[in-house]
């Protein structure tokens, strides 16, 4: 009997992989008005990222709750007695948090499991590195230690880039202030944006795309190396033609010994919207 890995909808792993790996999913939330939608079930990136440039007000998101951790562990209880939970950053979401409290729940509740909760302090491919690797070392027999432990290790190996392609989504969502919209906005300001110790911060900006991606390959060559062997991720929005040039360039750059291209859940593009793109890998030495 292996041991389970569960994770939830902001990992954004490509669908192919969650079945192969039989990942279990818990969907994050997303409130439009007085509609409540499940992340890639209710609602999914085509339609989701096509309705988005037509909203007046950015939709709220919210974690999964202690209560749908619980019936994932109840669920996994059938085919199992060991899960390892792997989330993004606690600083960025209460997923970390909420899937504690079920643990806690899950003692009383369900006698003979055994889990596992792992804080990646990492986002979007970052956190969803680990939980593949986790998953491939549980498919192979690795014990629960070993399981959690590829997870930690894969996630502080780990980094995140990302560019958006317009400000608009960060102001409608608070994050930066009216003037720095416009005035990013009037000069076509692509911010570059990262993961340090579990919190998002700025890494630079360009003026164009084909500058972003560059200023990206230079950002992995001061982690890993010129030329290293990394597995990567390339990650978008509705933007698909734009991942294919981002992932020629990291392929010309780097030992590419994996790649995929995985578009953004709802739950998590929707904070920087359509036209995103970005890159999350790990080094291999």
């Amino acid at each position: 009997m292996s041991v389970a890995v569960l994770t939830d909808s902001c990992a954004s792993i490509p669908r192919p992989l969650v079945e192969e790996l039989q990942i279990e999913v818990v969907p994050y939330y997303i409130h439009i008005g007085e509609r409540t939608l499940r992340d890639l079930v209710d609602v999914h990136p085509d339609g989701f990222f096509q309705w988005l440039p037509t909203a007046d007000e950015l939709p709220k998101t919210a974690n999964p709750g202690p209560g749908d951790y619980l019936a994932a562990f109840k669920s996994l209880r059938e085919r199992t007695n060991q899960v390892v939970t792997i989330h993004m950053t606690s600083w960025g979401s209460g997923a970390y948090q909420a899937a504690l409290v079920a643990k806690e729940m899950a003692e009383k509740e369900i006698p003979g499991l055994e889990i596992r909760v792992v804080d990646t302090k990492q986002v979007a491919m970052a956190h969803g590195w680990a939980v593949i690797e986790a998953a491939r070392a549980a498919q192979e027999g690795a014990s629960i230690e070993e399981v959690v432990r590829v997870a930690e290790e894969v996630s502080a190996k780990g980094m995140m880039i990302q560019t958006a392609d317009t400000l608009r989504y960060l102001y409608m969502g608070g994050r930066i202030g009216r003037a720095k919209h416009l005035l990013g906005s009037v000069l076509s300001i692509k911010p570059l944006i990262g993961m340090e110790d579990g919190v998002i911060v700025a890494l630079g900006q360009a003026r164009s795309r084909q500058n972003a991606y560059q200023k990206m390959i230079k950002l992995m060559e001061k982690k890993a190396g010129k030329g290293a062997a990394i597995k990567a991720a390339i990650t978008h929005v509705s933007a698909p033609e734009e991942a294919s040039k981002l992932q020629a360039m990291e392929e010309e750059a780097f030992d590419c010994r994996e790649m995929l291209i995985a578009e953004l859940s709802p739950a998590l593009g929707v904070h920087t919207g359509p036209g995103t793109v970005g890159v999350c890998f790990y080094p291999l030495s």
